[in-house]
């Protein structure tokens, strides 16, 4: 590293720095009125002009084959090609769902849509199996980028960008594999601790049923085959009933496992509810299969925020876990905070699936092992899981080509068509030291 790209990192570091001192008081400053925010977001938007931008993605640029684990794959080149490639990787998906390829839409278009339009190759798989999948697909993806340079050639720098699952992978990919990737973004994943986020689920579950018995049946760590078969006919719905008919259990259920809502929209306490439960009886069953055995374990915990506490922490179910299945983790599911390449992350602070509390604890691993100054996570103040705008993600993007690159995202105008999404994506970025620009094609 040469003392230039040393002294940027610092600047970088000390940015980030005053950035987490200073969020804590954030919320209590006094909010800007319409018309300065307006103002600022105004003064923001810059636009150049440039031919060398494409107006339009032509979509007969994928192809789409088997890789040699058994995972489908798709590969999609832009017009003009950058040199540059980004490779994606999805998020956890069913088990009883078949393979398929992975092209989420975000803001009217696909990712690999974006990635294209940005002169980016773009590369996605669909792992080799679905459900908890882990390490099986960070393989996958290594595998995926030999495969692309084998049909085209290798490019300048590989990002891998993934969200929910696909962070926690990429995080881990990131660490694993320097060799293969230039830098990462990892969104919405469970990178801080992969127990705890297995707990989360188990706690939720459980507490559900010391507050709804009889609702579900089974167990948290046994899912019965029923449940599953008819959780979208029948059992989602009484979930729904039983919380909306006794509200003042569903407000200890939410004040003992903290699960996040937004105050301004209740309607989030049923989605909580539902999510959170809908993890644990579709991914339970697969875990304990992948893992080995059971990792669910709160044998010791004590639960605090209910009516009655003593009485919650004495009749509650408890359970603990099989240590093949905690092995099984700390091996090959646990990340371990050591970058050689830059990571980036981003989250919103009210995750009801996977809580935003998983940043900071992989902030703290990634300080322990020195390589702060390899890491920014990006906050974004806002209900739900993965819950971003594409303004967002592309100003994380921004963030992780500045580290790799130290060069500025070049953005053409049709992904940010109004003035407003054009101003939050310039704003963001330039918080976490980023200067993209926006490029409008000029008149022929």
């Amino acid at each position: 590293m040469n003392f230039t790209r040393k002294k940027y990192l610092v600047r970088v570091l000390k940015l980030v720095l005053v950035i987490i001192l200073t969020l804590g008081f954030s919320q209590c400053a006094k909010s800007p009125t319409e018309s300065e925010s307006l103002q600022k977001r105004s003064a923001l938007v810059e636009v150049e002009e440039s031919n060398f931008v494409p107006t339009e993605i032509t979509t007969n640029d994928c192809d789409d084959g088997v890789q040699p684990s058994g995972a489908l794959y798709r590969i999609c080149m832009p017009n003009l090609w950058n040199n540059d490639l980004v490779v994606w990787a999805h998020g956890y998906t069913d088990p009883q769902e078949p393979l398929s390829i992975p092209d989420e839409e975000i803001g009217g278009f696909t990712l690999s849509e974006i990635v294209n339009l940005l002169g980016y190759a773009f590369a996605t798989t669909s792992y080799r199996a679905n459900g908890l999948v882990v390490p099986d697909a960070v393989e996958d993806l290594a595998e995926l980028v030999d495969i692309f340079i084998g049909d085209y050639t290798a490019p300048e720098h590989v990002y891998l960008v993934g969200a929910s699952e696909g962070g926690l992978i990429t995080a881990l990919s990131i660490e694993q594999y320097p060799e293969k990737f230039s830098g990462g973004l990892a969104t919405c994943g469970p990178v801080g601790d992969f127990p705890t986020q297995l707990n989360y689920f188990g706690d939720f579950r459980t507490l559900f049923n010391y507050f709804f018995p009889d609702v579900l049946p089974g167990s948290p760590v046994d899912i019965p085959k029923e449940i599953m078969d008819y959780w979208d006919s029948v059992y989602e719905q009484k979930v729904k009933d039983a919380i909306h008919r006794n509200q003042n259990a569903t407000e200890q259920l939410f004040r003992v496992t903290g699960a996040p809502f937004d105050p301004w929209d209740l309607t989030t306490i049923e989605q909580t509810v539902l999510g959170a439960l809908r993890y644990n009886v579709f991914a339970t069953n697969n875990a304990v299969e992948k893992l080995g055995g059971q990792p669910f374990d709160n044998s010791n915990r004590i639960y605090k925020g209910s009516e009655d506490d003593f009485q919650l922490n004495r009749k509650v179910q408890r359970f603990r876990p099989d240590q093949t299945a905690l092995d099984e983790i700390e091996a090959r599911y646990q990340t371990s905070g050591f970058l050689d390449i830059p990571l980036v992350t981003l989250h919103t602070t009210k995750d009801e699936i996977v809580p935003y509390w998983h940043e900071p604890r992989y902030s703290w691993k990634v300080f322990g092992s020195g390589s702060s100054s390899l890491h920014t996570n990006m906050s974004v103040y806002r209900y739900g899981h993965c819950n971003f705008e594409v303004e967002e993600v592309l100003a994380a993007f921004a963030v992780l080509v500045l580290y790799v690159t130290t060069q500025e995202l070049v953005v053409p105008e049709k992904i940010l068509a109004d003035a407003d999404s054009r101003s939050q994506f310039l704003e963001l970025a330039r918080e976490y030291g980023a200067q993209p620009k926006i490029v409008v094609r000029s008149a022929m």
